[in-house]
């Protein structure tokens, strides 16, 4: 075998006897034979008389071992060949020690070894398996380890999706919500500045016949001053006028003087008028478009109550004996406003109180009366509703409406050229929700107090005035 393999020949000339490893500082027996300084020291210890070779058991003394610095030069040849050849060859590489092929797997320490590192003491006792019988078997391990995890990434990939998701919705609502603090606050910069242009105009007109009236008081006045100062010099000139004619029409002179009377001026106050108040808040600025709103009985479903002041409305339970006109809404139990709207701002404030169920909102003048109604802006309706502790805008889809306190009075604002019906809830000052299109035509306020439930929800829909109303 050792003819037939040379460089495995020179690898065994090349291997200690003991340690069954390339010789370290290799040294020669009297014998002839070769072992590592350290190894023959070793089985030597402890004894005290002549000891014999290790391979042939001849008697060798310990003092007659002579360094062996060729084998040494051959053992270094004979490393840098095995690793050529097994480099050359691949397989598992080559063992860092022993520069030997690593063809086998040790299963306790988990690493591939060489043939010596199998033999050595280190891996003797060790379950060892072929390197490629090894890396078979956790080859079919690691292929059984990917179903799993591939299933994970599908997972991971899906949660990261959904979270992608929610991330693109998140944005979507905070820019919504950005775009209407823009948009409400735009309107009420604009409602302020005209407000603001208002207020200017009724100072400047209060200015205008305040100084008008102070002018007038010092024209009079200064009329009065001058018919004075003319009697004075007249008085002074007659004193010194000689004696006949100090005494000529003296009486007259006397008489004009004693009849004097200073005309006191106009009592003009300088006191501004308390009207020029800055709006702090939407609410503030919507009121000067307040409108005194009241309800057309002649479109009220049958079972809706009105109050005799048509501010009121509620569902009363029963169906009542009236007219059955094509203004009457039926069966939607529903009433409209009085007023009809068709164009500038006008704002209302609707009491809901403790109601559980009610809509609002503002509808077109040519609406359905009879049969169904659907409460979109496609079929002429801008609503809000409350229904199942929910409130929700009648787009489509409908839109939720997030409400962090319960509104008891809800404002509405309709700004018909530009097109907009806002809703605010009024006891938080918020804003709710804003219906944005185009309208054509006549526009009435929409009420629908809800149904009765059984005396749940039996409270009234309130029209409230809107203090400060300074009209449309």
């Amino acid at each position: 075998m050792a003819a037939d393999n040379p460089a495995e020949s020179l690898q065994e000339e090349a291997t200690c006897p003991i340690c069954l490893e390339y010789f370290t500082e290799p040294v020669t027996l009297e014998c002839g034979h070769n072992f590592c300084h350290v190894c023959v020291s070793q089985y030597w210890e402890g004894s005290s008389t002549d000891t014999s070779c290790p391979q042939c058991r001849e008697t060798a003394q310990q003092r007659n071992l002579r360094p062996n610095r060729q084998l040494g030069n051959m053992v270094e040849i004979a490393k840098r060949l095995s690793f050529r050849a097994a480099k050359g060859a691949g397989g598992g590489g080559v063992c860092g020690e022993h520069q030997e092929t690593l063809k086998l797997f040790c299963e306790e320490d988990q690493t591939p070894i060489c043939v010596v590192c199998h033999l050595s003491r280190a891996h003797r006792a060790h379950t060892v398996v072929p390197i490629e019988e090894a890396a078979q078997e956790y080859k079919v391990k690691l292929q059984g380890a990917l179903g799993p995890l591939r299933k994970k990434l599908e997972e991971a990939l899906a949660l990261t999706s959904e979270e992608e998701e929610k991330t693109t919705e998140w944005q979507g609502k905070v820019k919504n919500k950005r775009e209407m603090i823009a948009g409400e606050f735009n309107k009420l910069h604009t409602l302020l500045r005209e407000e603001e242009q208002l207020l200017l105009r009724s100072l400047k007109e209060e200015e205008r016949e305040t100084l008008q009236r102070l002018q007038e008081n010092v024209t009079k006045l200064s009329r009065q001053s001058s018919s004075l100062q003319q009697l004075i010099t007249e008085i002074e000139e007659k004193c010194q006028q000689p004696v006949a004619e100090l005494l000529k029409d003296v009486t007259s002179t006397l008489s004009r003087s004693e009849n004097v009377k200073l005309q006191e001026p106009e009592a003009v106050s300088t006191d501004l008028k308390n009207v020029y108040k800055i709006s702090l808040d939407m609410r503030e600025a919507l009121k000067r478009f307040g409108v005194d709103m009241t309800l057309d009985p002649d479109t009220a479903h049958p079972e809706l109550v009105l109050s005799e002041d048509r501010k009121c409305v509620r569902d009363g339970d029963r169906h009542q004996d009236l007219p059955d006109n094509p203004e009457r809404f039926d069966p939607c139990a529903c009433v409209l406003g009085a007023e009809w709207l068709a164009g500038g701002r006008c704002y209302w404030e609707v009491g809901v109180g403790d109601k559980t169920e009610w809509d609002l909102g503002v509808c077109m003048e040519s609406v359905r009366r009879k049969g169904e109604v659907t409460l979109t802006p496609e079929d002429g309706y801008w609503v809000v509703r409350l229904e199942d502790g929910k409130y929700e805008a009648f787009t489509s889809p409908s839109t939720p409406l997030p409400v962090n306190v319960r509104p008891s009075r809800v404002g509405i604002f309709l700004d018909y050229g530009a097109g907009k019906v806002s809703f605010y809830n009024v006891t938080d000052r918020s804003h709710l929700f804003t219906f944005t299109g185009t309208f054509f035509g006549m526009l009435r306020p929409y009420f629908h107090p809800g149904l009765h439930a059984e005396g749940e929800n039996a409270a009234p829909l309130i029209l409230c005035p809107v203090e400060g109303n300074l009209g449309p």
